[in-house]
């Protein structure tokens, strides 16, 4: 395992329940075991990872003037390990991985632009390799795992298929194109798309790989206070066969 970003926390606390895709309200483990309204920074459901009861970690709000006094960190899994909840992360993450040539899925990267445009979309970064090599990357965080295998997304996602989309057009332009799916499930070996939640994702990202897009799902653990790259796992079922009508 490789050590990349430090991702500290202030309090332990357990969680009560989510009144909103951006709120949460737990009750702190320490002093006098107060309620607590925290920003949940995650567009997911997370619905195996916060439930009533289930513990948490926090990190105090950096402006003191805010609604919410803390940001949710992490969450505890059903094998005791913690997962990252807080989408904010992701971007340094990735950005950390794509600078490092033994981990990167690219080999080396000579430059990062973050936040391009592209079509009517923002894909998240845009990587100058080697060869004078170009390439459109999105980036989705995996939480949602089940019997081993990672899935993504655990809701409906029009963002998620239209970046999909976007990567697609690239790839009729002369770019590379890659989705690269930051997977903080500490037990999943294999990563698939999420077809029960989404068939429409499901069906547009095997499309989009057999247009050439390249599809990167990265193993990584939240283990005292550090994000850990593990390794790239595999796709389930990249021989996947769908309707085409």
């Amino acid at each position: 395992m490789k050590r990349l970003l430090e991702i500290s926390w202030d309090k332990r606390a357990i969680f009560l329940e989510r009144p909103n895709r951006f709120l949460g309200l737990c009750r702190e483990l320490d002093g006098a075991g107060r309620q607590l309204e925290v920003h949940v920074r995650d567009p997911g459901r997370l619905r195996e990872l916060l439930f009533e009861g289930n513990e948490v970690l926090l990190k105090k709000a950096a402006r003191k003037r805010r609604k919410t006094g803390y940001d949710l960190v992490a969450a505890r899994s059903s094998g005791s390990r913690w997962v990252l909840v807080n989408s904010g992360f992701h971007s340094q993450i990735a950005s950390m991985i794509f600078r490092d040539q033994r981990i990167s899925p690219f080999g080396p990267v000579h430059y990062i632009k973050p936040e391009v445009k592209a079509g009517k979309s923002r894909l998240d970064f845009f990587l100058g390799l080697e060869a004078g090599r170009e390439m459109y990357v999105e980036v989705k965080g995996c939480t949602l795992e089940k019997k081993g295998v990672a899935f993504f997304p655990d809701a409906p996602t029009e963002r998620g298929r239209r970046h999909l989309l976007e990567l697609m057009d690239a790839t009729k332009q002369g770019f590379g194109a890659a989705v690269v799916f930051l997977i903080f499930c500490p037990l999943a070996y294999c990563f698939e798309a999420n077809i029960h939640t989404d068939p429409k994702f499901h069906r547009c990202l095997y499309m989009a790989m057999e247009q050439g897009v390249e599809v990167h799902p990265l193993h990584l653990e939240y283990k005292d206070r550090f994000i850990w790259y593990k390794r790239e796992i595999e796709i389930c079922s990249r021989t996947e066969q769908f309707d085409r009508r």
